[in-house]
């Protein structure tokens, strides 16, 4: 009689913790920012904490990888490559555009283009599971965006705002090397080397994860709550355009290769929901605390935009059997038997 494996034992927990934690994300940003808002004094002195916070973050995330993660980018390479494209050159462009439309003041731009060029989130690959998308292909490309991002976020950064603000590019790709690809690597070592030890503490990373970005979200809207009053709404619109526009150029472009529904789930997310809190504590490293207003914006509203179309995504049936990265491509016939009624077969 064989036994079950800790890892099988502790994936439905950790499956559940994660939806609860990926749900309740909303409401944890959005009292964190209440408060930075109320009682800013508290919350500002706390700011050089930021890098750590986004560490801590960013290391819980490489304690969910392991190699087959890995081994999935290699047997399937241009799927998880046409997401991280997508993404590089939708988002950032995507913001300039809301930028441009809005006419938002330099600082504000800075922002919301930060966002853009950010790499995509962790709350995707949740957001992907609750959507009954390939949620295989979410986390392949979260991985490889957030290896690249140390190169590709200061350079488009340089390049699309730079005419708004000086950007240090060196010195954020130093920054995003120590904050996001070291603490993603010490992660996945720690896995690797510990797997019981991680296995039995997976229900309670989601909200370890959760309550970092809530964190720091907290300390971002302290450090511009003077100009939220003025400049809130403004911000919260233009972090919806950016972010709607994203989930649906990210679905589009999978519709427009002929992918399955489950892959074109996946890439929607993986466009449109970014890494806002990499995006916040850049801006509030390197620019100024009202940069890092759209981060903290966008922090609370794409996890609420993820969650209500994840909800729509799953009430919704698809036709085409899920894009296998090992095996490749379903058949013709393959989609023609999922499309066809099983009293009709």
């Amino acid at each position: 009689m064989s036994e079950t494996s800790p890892s099988k034992a502790a994936a439905p927990t950790a499956d559940r913790n994660s939806i609860i934690a990926v749900t309740a994300l909303p409401l944890l940003v959005v009292i964190a920012g209440v408060l930075g808002f109320l009682t800013p004094e508290t919350f500002t002195p706390l700011a050089p904490t930021i890098t750590w916070a986004l560490g801590v973050v960013m290391f819980f995330m490489g304690l969910t990888l392991t190699l087959p993660d890995f081994a999935r980018i290699a047997k399937k390479p241009w799927i998880a490559a046409l997401g991280v494209v997508t993404q590089f050159i939708a988002m950032p462009l995507l913001g300039l555009f809301v930028v441009t439309v809005f006419g938002l003041p330099a600082e504000i731009a800075v922002g919301v283009i930060l966002v853009g060029c950010a790499p995509g989130g962790t709350a995707s690959n949740v957001v992907t599971y609750l959507a009954k998308g390939d949620t295989a292909l979410s986390v392949s490309i979260t991985t490889l965006s957030t290896l690249l991002a140390p190169v590709l976020t200061p350079l488009l950064t340089l390049w699309l705002a730079g005419s708004y603000m000086e950007v240090p590019f060196w010195s954020m790709f130093i920054s995003i090397c120590q904050t996001v690809l070291l603490p993603v690597i010490v992660g996945v070592i720690v896995r690797l080397v510990a797997s019981k030890f991680v296995d039995s503490i997976s229900a309670i990373l989601p909200w370890l994860a959760s309550i970092a970005i809530a964190y720091i979200v907290s300390i971002v809207v302290a450090g511009s709550a003077g100009s939220i009053a003025t400049a809130g709404i403004l911000v919260l619109l233009a972090v919806i355009t950016h972010n709607v526009l994203g989930l649906g150029i990210g679905y589009a472009v999978a519709a427009a290769c002929r992918l399955d529904t489950p892959t074109r789930r996946a890439l929607s997310f993986e466009v449109g929901l970014q890494n806002s809190g990499l995006a916040s504590t850049l801006a509030t490293t390197y620019f100024s605390p009202l940069a890092a207003l759209p981060g903290a914006v966008f922090s609370v509203w794409h996890n609420v935009s993820g969650a209500l179309l994840a909800s729509i995504f799953a009430r919704r049936p698809y036709g085409h059997p899920p894009v296998d990265l090992a095996a490749g491509e379903p058949t013709a016939d393959d989609e023609r038997r999922a499309e066809t009624p099983a009293t009709e077969r």
